[in-house]
């Protein structure tokens, strides 16, 4: 949680940044976010290559539960592309693009202001944190509601890191395996997917 507001914050600044010009170069006209982007591709694929533990416990997965990043995803997909209908000035790419980012705010946000413009960009920054703080303030609810998998899903690609531990505390201890494979397939997808959907005028 207190990470999720670390970010917002500094969103709140940035913007202020921007609309007082205390910048003194338009950003925009660089490639920092692209180097931003590139950067952080590395970090994320050294994380996962780092980290011998997490393949282990991949293979000490139920069978069934494999199915549940794919739920996930064709949820989120559904959802995104209802919600176009409710947005006549957005395509059903660009809200599945802006959906496709799975909770994934640093990495989907960027592509998509490559993609599609800072416009657009920042509501896929605003959405996907969204998402990151409502499983993080909604978790015991949605374990009450709807089982102990429901944060898993509302989690995306944030549960194998920063909902991980409000997820073991409300789901339980024997359900951290299935959060780290879920978030780690979720979050592989998120570069794909949002250039996938990026690419459709």
């Amino acid at each position: 949680m207190k990470g999720s507001l670390i970010i917002v914050g500094f969103f709140a600044l940035g913007v202020m940044a921007g609309v007082m010009h205390l910048v003194p170069f338009d950003i925009s006209d660089t490639d920092i976010s692209f180097y931003a982007l590139c950067s952080l591709m590395f970090c994320v694929g050294l994380s996962i290559g780092n980290d011998p533990q997490t393949l282990k416990n991949f293979r000490q997965l139920n069978p069934r539960l494999i199915f549940l990043p794919l739920a996930t995803i064709l949820g989120t997909l559904s959802a995104a592309a209802l919600v176009s209908f409710l947005l006549p000035h957005r395509t059903t790419a660009e809200c599945m693009a802006v959906g496709s980012g799975f909770g994934y705010y640093s990495l989907s946000s960027i592509f998509i202001t490559q993609y599609k413009g800072a416009e657009l960009g920042t509501l896929a920054l605003l959405s996907n944190i969204s998402r990151e703080i409502i499983t993080l303030l909604a978790a015991p609810l949605l374990v009450r509601w709807f089982g102990n998998l429901a944060p898993i899903s509302a989690g995306g690609a944030t549960t194998m890191d920063t909902t991980l531990p409000i997820i073991t505390q409300y789901s339980g201890q024997q359900f951290v395996v299935v959060s780290i494979f879920h978030g780690f397939v979720t979050d592989f997808t998120v570069p794909f997917l949002v250039t996938f959907f990026c690419s459709y005028q």
